[in-house]
Parts: C-alpha cells; sequence; structure tokens
C-alpha cells in the first residue's frame, strides 16, 4: 500500500512538470492556432539556460538560494523573450498558411535550436544542482519521498490557478478568451492583433522554459529531451482537447499516474500505454475530454485547391529528359550513387502515398510510417518465417500495409484535423511498440536480417531499375486514382462534406478506401526499402519516419501533383548531402526549410510551376 502511494506521487509529480509545457502549448494554440512543433525546443532551452545561470552565469557568485531559484526564473522569461522574438520574426508571417504549413515552419526551428544547442553546450550530458531549501525527503506513511518532487505537485495547481485568474479577472485574459473564440470580431474592436499574438508566445514560452528550468534537479539535460517531451505535450493536449487548460491539466494527470502505474500493472506495453489511451479517448471523444467540436466552415487557407490543370510543355519537356537521364546514367554510377537513387525512388513513392490522403483527402497523417513499417515487415515476417522470395514479399507487402490502413483508417477517417492527425500517430506508435516489443516474432530491437534481393535482382543496378519501375508505376497509378471518378468523389467530401453526401456521395467509404489505397503504396515503398537495406528494424515505423515523409510533401507543396516528387528528391537529397559536409547539418536543413515556407508558400513544385507557366 506504502509503494502505491508513492508511486501515485511520482505520478502527480510527473504530470505537474507536463502540465506546465502543456499549458504553454495549449494557450498558443488557442490564440493562435498554430501546432507549435518547436515547443519541445523552448523547453529544452529552459533546462540548459538554468543549468549555465546555475554554474556559469552572473548569478553563480550569489550562492544558494539566489543562485537556483534566480536562474530558474531568469531562464524562464529569457525563453519567453525568444518565444517572443520568433513570433515577431518567423510566425506572424504565416499565420494566414494552413496548420501543417505552419508545423513545417516550427519543424525548422526544431532542427535550427537543437544545433545551436549543439553548438553552444555540447554533445555530453549535463547535470544540474539539488534544489536549494528542498533537498533531502520526508517521511510519508513509513517511505521516503523527496521533497523537491513534493514542491513540484504544488507547482502544477498554482500554475493553473494563476492562469485561471488571468484568463478571468484581467483585461489581457478577456482578450486572450475572446481572440480564441472569434479573431475576427476581436480584430473589428481595434485591438491590435499582432501584440495579443506577442504576448501569446511570451507566455507560452515562458510556461515551457520555466518547465524545463524546474527539470534541472530532476534529470540530465540532453540535447533530446525536447523530441521526447513534445510528443508527449501533444498527447496532453488532445486528450485534455485542444484550448483547454483543465483538460490539459486532467490529461496530464492521466498520463503521469499512467507512467507512474503502468510499468508495476502493464510492464509489457508501458512504451505505447499512453498512446493506447489517446487512441480510445480520441474515438469515444473526438474532441478529447473537456474540448468541443469547432464551429462554423473551416477557413479558407485549410481547403486544399482545386486540382492544377495539366504541366506547362516546358515542365514536361524537363520531367522526360530527368527520366531519360535515371534510365540512361545509371549503368555509369557506382555502388554508392545506385543505393541513393533506390532509396530516392521509395521516398517519392512514400511521399506520393502520403500527398494522396493530404491532397485529394484533405486528411494530414503523423503517423503515415506505419504502413511503410508495415510493408517492410510484411515482406520480413514471410522471409523469417516461410523462407519466401522477394517477388511474393512484394506482392505480400501492400496487401498487409492495406489491411493495416482498412483498421486503422476506420478509426482515423471519422476525425478531422489536429484530432485526426494525432490518432494516425497513435497508432502509429502502437504499431512500433508491437514491432519492439513482440522478440519471438518480429525480432525487437535486433529486427530481422538477411532480407536480401532474388538472385536476379541483387545487383546494385538490377535492384535500382526495379525501384524504379515499380516505384514510377504506383506514383502513376496514384496520380491516375485522382483523375479517376474515386478521385474526384475524394475531392469532394474534402471540399463539402455536407454536399458530397447529398448528392450520393458516402463520404466515410470514400475516405475510408482513400486511406487504405494510400496505405498499400506506403507498404509497397517500405518493402523496396527493406530489400535495399537487407534488413528491418523497428525504427521503420518510429516518429521520424513519419516526419520525414510530411516534410517531403509540404516542401513539394500539397496543392500539385508534383509536390511529392519534388520535395522527397529535395529533403532527402538534402539530408544526405549536408550530413556529409558538416555536422551541424540540421541547422543547414533548418535554415533551408524555412526560406522555403517563407518565400515559396505553394512549395517547390508549385514555385517552380508558376516560372514555367507561359
Amino acid at each position: 500500500m506504502e509503494d502505491l502511494a508513492v508511486q501515485a506521487l511520482n505520478g502527480l509529480a510527473s504530470a505537474s512538470s507536463l502540465f506546465l509545457v502543456a499549458s504553454g502549448l495549449t494557450v498558443i494554440f488557442g490564440v493562435s492556432r498554430i501546432v507549435n512543433f518547436a515547443h519541445g525546443s523552448l523547453f529544452m532551452l529552459g533546462a540548459y539556460l538554468a543549468w549555465t545561470l546555475t554554474g556559469l552565469g552572473p548569478l553563480a557568485g550569489l550562492g544558494g538560494l539566489w543562485s537556483f531559484w534566480g536562474a530558474i526564473l531568469l531562464a524562464a522569461l529569457a525563453v519567453g523573450a525568444l518565444g517572443a522574438l520568433l513570433e515577431v520574426t518567423v510566425l506572424r508571417r504565416i499565420y494566414g498558411a494552413p496548420e501543417l504549413f505552419q508545423l513545417l515552419a516550427t519543424f525548422a526551428l526544431v532542427l535550427i535550436v537543437q544545433d545551436v544547442a549543439l553548438f553552444l553546450w555540447g554533445p555530453d550530458d549535463k547535470f544540474g544542482p539539488r534544489a536549494p531549501l528542498l533537498r533531502g525527503a520526508v517521511e510519508i506513511l513509513g517511505l521516503r519521498f523527496p521533497r523537491y518532487e513534493l514542491f513540484l505537485i504544488a507547482v502544477g495547481p498554482v500554475v493553473l490557478g494563476l492562469l485561471w485568474l488571468l484568463f478571468h479577472r484581467t483585461r489581457f485574459g478577456i482578450l486572450l478568451r475572446a481572440a480564441t473564440q472569434d479573431r475576427e470580431m476581436v480584430a473589428a474592436l481595434g485591438v491590435d492583433q499582432r501584440l495579443l499574438f506577442t504576448g501569446v508566445f511570451f507566455l507560452g514560452a515562458t510556461l515551457a522554459g520555466l518547465g524545463g528550468a524546474l527539470q534541472l534537479p530532476r534529470e540530465a539535460v540532453t540535447l533530446h529531451m525536447d523530441m521526447a517531451v513534445i510528443v508527449e505535450a501533444f498527447v496532453v493536449v488532445v486528450v485534455g482537447g485542444l484550448g483547454s487548460l483543465p483538460g490539459a491539466f486532467l490529461a496530464a494527470l492521466l498520463i503521469g499516474e499512467l507512467h507512474a502505474f503502468g510499468i508495476l500493472v502493464f510492464p509489457r506495453i508501458t512504451l505505447v500505454l499512453v498512446f493506447l489511451v489517446m487512441a480510445v479517448v480520441l474515438v469515444l471523444r473526438p474532441y478529447g475530454l473537456l474540448g468541443r467540436a469547432p464551429s462554423g466552415a473551416p477557413p479558407a487557407s485549410e481547403v486544399a485547391a482545386p486540382l492544377p490543370a495539366a504541366m506547362p510543355p516546358a515542365l514536361r519537356r524537363a520531367a522526360l529528359a530527368a527520366l531519360a537521364l535515371l534510365v540512361a546514367l545509371p549503368p555509369f554510377l557506382g555502388d554508392y550513387p545506385l543505393i541513393l537513387l533506390a532509396d530516392f525512388a521509395t521516398f517519392v513513392l512514400f511521399a506520393a502515398s502520403l500527398h494522396f490522403i493530404m491532397g485529394p483527402g484533405g486528411l494530414a497523417s503523423f503517423g503515415h510510417a506505419a504502413y511503410f513499417g508495415a510493408g517492410a515487415y510484411g515482406a520480413a515476417l514471410l522471409f523469417r518465417h516461410f523462407a519466401a522470395p522477394m517477388e511474393l514479399g512484394l506482392l505480400a507487402a501492400p496487401f498487409a500495409a492495406g489491411l493495416a490502413g482498412l483498421l486503422f483508417g476506420w478509426f482515423c477517417v471519422r476525425l478531422s484535423g489536429v484530432y485526426s492527425a494525432m490518432l494516425t500517430l497513435a497508432f502509429a506508435q502502437i504499431a512500433w511498440s508491437v514491432a519492439f516489443q513482440w522478440i519471438e516474432v518480429t525480432g525487437g530491437d535486433n529486427g530481422i536480417l538477411g532480407l536480401w534481393p532474388s538472385e536476379w535482382a541483387r545487383g546494385r543496378l538490377a535492384f535500382f531499375y526495379l525501384s524504379l519501375a515499380l516505384c514510377g508505376a504506383a506514383v502513376l497509378l496514384l496520380r491516375r486514382a485522382i483523375h479517376a471518378p474515386f478521385g474526384m468523389a475524394l475531392r469532394a467530401q474534402r471540399d463539402s462534406g455536407l454536399r458530397a453526401e447529398a448528392i450520393g456521395i458516402d463520404a466515410f467509404r470514400i475516405r475510408w478506401l482513400g486511406f487504405a489505397f494510400a496505405a498499400a503504396m506506403a507498404g509497397l515503398a517500405g518493402a523496396l526499402f527493406a530489400y535495399g537495406k537487407g534488413s528491418v528494424f523497428p525504427s521503420v515505423l518510429g516518429i521520424s519516419r513519419s516526419v520525414d515523409a510530411l516534410l517531403m510533401v509540404l516542401l513539394g507543396g500539397v496543392q500539385t501533383l508534383n509536390g511529392p516528387i519534388v520535395g522527397a528528391i529535395a529533403y532527402a537529397g538534402l539530408q544526405e548531402q549536408l550530413a556529409r559536409v558538416t555536422d551541424y547539418w540540421r541547422l543547414l536543413l533548418g535554415l533551408v526549410i524555412l526560406a522555403l515556407v517563407l518565400f515559396f508558400p505553394r512549395g517547390l513544385a508549385g514555385a517552380i510551376r508558376r516560372g514555367g507557366s507561359p
């Protein structure tokens, strides 16, 4: 009984820390509607700045109480000022862009901040001092419990109360609540929205910085803490309901206690328990525990443009010339370029399959790697358990991924926006957990090795031509489907579900089948990728793989058919080349992505198209 009480207190301390980060994310999204992926980077910077100020800054000479708590406060305020600066210089320029395009900009900031932190603080973990006045432990039910953890338990409710007072008892808070409900009306009343949004980002970033700084006595400061916390913060915000502070607090309590007790009750599924809960909540309550359904029609910027006309003649000739080079040049290339070209072919198909549900389908996905990995594991499991050849594996992969798409898509396509995207992420993490922990079948973290192509395709040149032929045919099939009656119906339900239903289109069925079709094509790409590498590991199902696909589509442009092709080649090529040039390749890649976001709002393919139009 005593052990359970201590576990419950540990869960409360974790929930309080998580709420600090999630509350800032909730405040920012509630007013600006920006899905701020860089919020985890602000959390990380808060921890690094607090470590620096306590040990090396001017406060270090004060010693004791003032050194530690002054550093915590200054670190939080400094991160808040940085958040306001990012809003003024970067995010203010993209308020009119779709949510996922804003996500691309904030992900570029993640890459930039990560390498800046690497340059300033190095790769080593940093360990902070213990908190003055809160060292040691107290006895609770005969067991010792750290004083600092008790302090953290109190911080969450105090912050929630202060935020409630801010939103209900101050003019600034009333304006924030009004902007959350109707930004256009607030602007019509003469309120300076620019100043309001800057204040919101300062507040949200300060909360993230405070959450990071307060972790100093609890855990080491690392370069990977940004991604770890942002995923959990998004889960908290979505489970609680977008824009709902009480919902975020309730969800943080739920997640914190799940972490505390999950390792005792469900040790086999601890890694994915949080995502299982998010999936169940979103299936039963599509807008979170305390969230509300959005009112009115979606903003015009979030509705994809009509299907573009045929490619201009100049661009068509350039595309044919590039394809001719792809066919003619490989015999004169070495093994390494052929490996890269085969990878590029699979990435193009992977991005094109995601574009099919994002562009014509109007559905975002943060977990498209689930189907890429399902195809890879479908082929690998046939090889491991039945010694199936490559030909059978390539045939089975789209079916395995398509079945996964039918299963997960039945739930995902019932939602929209960020809720749908986060549900796809939850299912992808569940699939990753199965591959990682079902060691008897999948090999776990050791993966499945020896998955090589058949003898006739084992050479690098032959395998490249096979990848080019299959991926090219699959991309053409996706494009054909977009122009077919099925694709027309898919775009109709995207643009106006009510009108589509009125003329006899079963919107749910169309979205569901489109989702499964895109999953099947991603599965083919995953199988080819696995045969090219000769192995499969759980990383093919990971979040980073899904993010790569999302970045490829957004870089190329969601509103163009050639966007995924251009985006996949540009992103994969940039990543590979920059990684060979410098250790700070994330910084350069982030700056390139940020420049593309600011200056080419329609993506690379859209910019090329405008330049090539007659």
